[in-house]
């Protein structure tokens, strides 16, 4: 009986030891960092449970026993706290510090930049080319493009303000779309308050057209002030605004690199040697220094500029001296 008490004593001994070691190595292997040289990433899928979690992050490279892991949550009562999305192991993280940001949502983050001046087709294909998004708009016309991102608009052009965005990697290309477009509703707005007296636009999208053409006529990032100043001189005046970049536009794919005298007396809504006023949309992206620029345009008497081949304009205030400048730094 007493041999019997003893192996009974031993064995809870035995029982305490091992769950003893077995705690100490736990907790020794939680703050134990899983990888030294690399990072990782690896995406939880939305709906998943810790199993399938812990299953996913293995499979994607993470050095941790799926158990292990399940365990460490467990224990813990955050597996059920887990957050859908993209994430990726530092070197020296450990399995706590992994769990940890697995909770509290800190995605792993990308960019994309978006260029002062592009087209919104260009935009849109470098949204399309980015590997870290989700593409939810594949397919869409542009006009109903804009419908899912809730805009009110009908024509994409100048709609999304150029700028670098940071996004949770696989966040949703709607997402990038809306962020770009309220960005520049904001800024349009934030420049219509400011604007100046007695400038002939009819609302605040007539400015942000004038923006999109001060945008591209402008080599000179001092000069967008001149600039604006002559197209909005020669509004006042009923002149036609006789610029380039708008014709370019309204050509669309037929545009080969040079425009010919028969490119600005074939009509199209766009060309502004054929018709009076604004083009009906922006034909670009412009940036904050555009929009400022055609809301409050340098006082000036200039009707006229020609560029010195230099990236500076000539700028004039009648025809006489403008031919003379064409004569001299065209001709």
């Amino acid at each position: 009986m007493a041999s019997l008490k003893k192996f009974f004593v031993f064995c809870t001994l035995l029982v305490l030891l091992i769950g003893a070691a077995s705690g100490w190595w736990f907790i020794r292997w939680m703050d134990t960092p899983l990888s030294n040289d690399k990072v990782v990433e690896f995406t939880i899928k939305s709906g998943s449970n810790i199993r399938a979690a812990s299953r996913q992050i293995v499979d994607a490279g993470v050095p941790v026993h799926p158990y292990l892991f399940e365990a460490l949550a467990r224990i813990t009562g955050k597996a059920a706290s887990l957050k859908a999305g993209s994430f990726e192991l530092q070197t020296q993280e450990t399995p706590q510090q992994l769990l940890k940001k697995m909770v509290e949502g800190k995605f792993s983050f990308t960019n994309l930049s978006i260029i002062e001046g592009w087209s919104f087709k260009q935009m849109r294909n470098a949204i399309d080319a980015h590997p870290a998004i989700k593409h939810d708009t594949t397919g869409l016309s542009d006009r109903d493009l804009l419908v899912k991102i809730g805009s009110k608009y009908t024509h994409p052009e100048g709609l999304f303000f150029p700028d670098t965005y940071l996004f949770a990697k696989n966040s949703s290309d709607v997402q990038v779309y809306q962020q770009a477009h309220q960005a520049m509703l904001n800024r349009l707005d934030e420049a219509w308050n400011k604007r100046a007296n007695n400038l002939p636009y009819k609302d605040a999208y007539q400015a942000l057209v004038m923006a999109s053409i001060i945008e591209k006529e402008t080599g000179q990032a001092s000069e967008r002030g001149m600039i604006a100043s002559v197209f909005v001189n020669r509004l006042r005046a009923g002149m036609l605004l006789q610029t380039d970049p708008t014709v370019i536009y309204g050509m669309g794919e037929k545009f080969r690199g040079n425009i010919r005298k028969h490119d600005l007396t074939t009509d199209t809504p766009y060309n502004t040697y054929t018709r009076a006023g604004l083009p009906p949309t922006p034909i670009a992206l412009p940036g904050v220094d555009a929009l400022k620029a055609a809301l409050n345009p340098e006082p000036s008497n200039a009707y006229y500029f020609v560029a010195r081949g230099n990236g500076t304009s000539h700028f004039s205030e009648n025809l006489n001296d403008h031919n003379k400048a064409v004569n001299k730094y065209q001709r």
